[in-house]
């Protein structure tokens, strides 16, 4: 017998609930955000938040760290698990009122609709949402080759709202993590399961376990290929992680939800959660801080398909016992898309390098007396280091780069020689993040009203965007906090070292080292401080970086005489070829996987 279809008033209060929710999702999303923490020590209160609603600004860098190392950063940001979470709440719930399972399925998707509001209905909400309407569809539906469907249903919207976003790392690891739980989490159950006595609550954590594995197995490979690192703790961190996860959601949300209705005490939810949440970023701190915890690897193209070739063959041996075509179908599910992703991968990989794209491109951009320097990973947005003066055309620059946005922009201190260029920026050009140490409050409200999120920065932050990883070695937290009037700003400039696989780069912004006191490891460039001003610190940063080439951002015929025949004098000393943009234009490193070259463009 048929389902009834859904009634008018049903599928009319749907509309009205996105509606509403679309409508006031600002205020919505703020009293949310408030709502949510209320009653929790601090840093429960920001993973709460990071956690539900993908707000993960306020999370401190030891703690984002922690997650990161651990294997555990994909609960910080919205994903298509939250949604799924939300949808396995709201099925019994609804089914409870006697609402039929076609109404109850509209239903969720409508609260799913109101969820990527309140979230932010940013693309990584779009696209959980759509990842997570496929996991609603693959645990409802009983045959395997339903799930495959949702899966490439799932597939073809995103695919068809922006076919670009196949380059998108993060989509590729929705896309692995959700193929991943379709293909194997129900056979790995099973034959967890299928032990004496695996009933009742032994069956949950089988079933809680064996997505955990296949999701872990399905990204692991990516993980490894773009950022150049491999977590030894991820599967023990996620395991034992996984008990809290789903209960630490479903009181999140729900507080979400009752921080819309004025008095209601939320604290009887957040307490509880309080606890969840701190288990999980203990978790996070003992699977995430050894020093072995996370492993430096290195693969290309031929190594990442040969490792989805060997999950396949996994997936193939615990399917042994299942019939011979089911075993093949399952196979062919695994093999088929993870060719399909890694297609252009294994062509770069099996290139001749010296003909292959640059797998990051850093361009020292001409801009007159400032910096601007731009990081552009492949199949990730770039990542502007500062923005030279203002009216020195950096929007040009960028679109002759061939940027149409950017993940981050960051200003190392806020004087116009490196902020203005990117203040001109804010509001008429598609920007992420906007990362700062310290920074006027002009500047920060026009960054907040141009949508962009502003982050603040110190010593032991990371950013990141693909394989690229910027790591904030200066200042410290404490010095931020001391009061800036009479200080120079050259002191608390943000000091970064730029790391890609095997290349790093260090970017001192004007942090003279006589005055900031760095120890790092050898780096194969150095972007020369304050425009190549006299730095006493100078010959011993070089001795301990040991750089290959040095670049100096500064302006043709600049009153300061930058650079000083002291700071080139030094490096010639220390053997450090270098060019300078007042003289060689635009300067180019191109960088491969075991290699870069530096050209100027001028």
């Amino acid at each position: 017998m048929r389902s009834p279809r859904p009634s008018l008033p049903v599928l009319f209060g749907i509309v009205v609930l996105v509606a509403i929710a679309l409508a006031r999702s600002g205020e919505i999303r703020e009293r949310a955000l408030d709502g949510i923490a209320r009653g929790m020590p601090a840093r429960e209160a920001d993973l709460a938040r990071g956690f539900v609603l993908g707000a993960d600004e306020g999370i401190d860098a030891r703690t984002e760290e922690d997650f990161r190392r651990s294997g555990l950063a994909h609960l910080l940001a919205v994903s298509g698990q939250n949604v799924t979470l939300l949808a396995l709440l709201a099925m019994p719930l609804l089914a409870a009122f006697g609402i039929p399972l076609r109404e109850r399925l509209f239903w969720v998707l409508g609260l799913i609709a109101a969820y990527v509001s309140l979230a932010g209905a940013g693309p990584s909400i779009q696209r959980a949402a759509v990842m997570g309407a496929a996991g609603l569809g693959a645990t409802l539906a009983g045959r395997r080759r339903s799930r495959l469907f949702a899966l490439v249903a799932a597939l073809l919207v995103t695919l068809a709202v922006d076919p670009a976003i196949a380059g998108e790392i993060g989509w590729q690891l929705s896309f692995a993590a959700v193929a991943g739980i379709f293909v194997l989490a129900t056979p790995i159950r099973e034959a967890i399961s299928s032990r004496p006595g695996a009933s009742g609550w032994r069956r949950a954590l089988a079933e809680g376990s064996a997505v955990t594995v296949a999701a872990t197995l399905a990204t692991a490979p990516l993980v490894a290929f773009h950022f150049g690192t491999f977590s030894t703790t991820t599967l023990v961190a996620n395991l034992l992680a996984m008990p809290a996860v789903a209960p630490a959601m479903w009181l999140g949300m729900a507080s979400a939800a009752a921080a819309q209705v004025p008095g209601f005490p939320v604290e009887v939810l957040n307490v509880p959660n309080a606890f969840l949440l701190a288990y999980i970023a203990e978790v996070a701190a003992w699977c995430g801080r050894p020093d072995w915890a996370e492993l430096p690897v290195s693969l290309d193209g031929a190594e990442l398909a040969a490792s989805y070739l060997a999950i396949a063959a996994v997936g193939a041996f615990v399917l042994s016992s299942r019939p011979r075509g089911t075993r093949w179908m399952v196979l062919a599910a695994i093999a088929l898309p993870g060719w399909g992703l890694l297609a252009p991968f294994v062509v770069r990989g099996s290139e001749d390098p010296a003909g292959s794209p640059p797998g990051l491109r850093v361009s020292v951009l001409d801009v007159g007396q400032g910096d601007a320097i731009l990081l552009q990973p492949a199949a990730a947005p770039g990542i502007l280091v500062d923005g030279g003066p203002p009216g020195s055309g950096l929007a040009a620059e960028l679109g002759e780069a061939g940027v149409e946005r950017l993940a981050a922009a960051v200003i190392t201190h806020d004087q116009a020689d490196h902020a203005g260029g990117i203040e001109e920026l804010l509001g008429h050009f598609p920007l992420e993040r906007l990362v700062y140490a310290r920074l006027g409050r002009q500047r920060l409200d026009l960054a907040l009203r141009s949508g962009a999120t502003p982050v603040r920065a110190a010593a032991g932050m990371e950013v990141r965007s693909g394989a690229l990883r910027l790591e904030v070695l200066w200042p410290p937290r404490e010095l931020l906090s001391s009061p800036v009037s009479g200080a120079d700003p050259n002191q608390s400039s943000l000091v970064i070292l730029a790391r890609w696989h095997g290349f790093s780069m260090l970017l001192t912004g004007d942090a003279e080292a006589e005055s900031v006191p760095l120890r790092p490891a050898p780096v194969d460039v150095l972007k020369v401080a304050h425009h190549g001003s006299d730095d006493a610190g100078l010959a011993a940063l070089l001795a301990r970086a040991d750089p290959e080439f040095a670049v100096i951002p500064v302006g043709e015929d600049n009153p300061y005489g930058h650079p000083t025949a002291a700071t080139l004098r030094t490096l010639a000393r220390h053997g450090v070829p270098y060019l300078r943009t007042d003289r060689d234009g635009e300067v180019r490193i191109d960088v491969r996987r075991n290699s870069f070259a530096v050209t100027a463009q001028g």
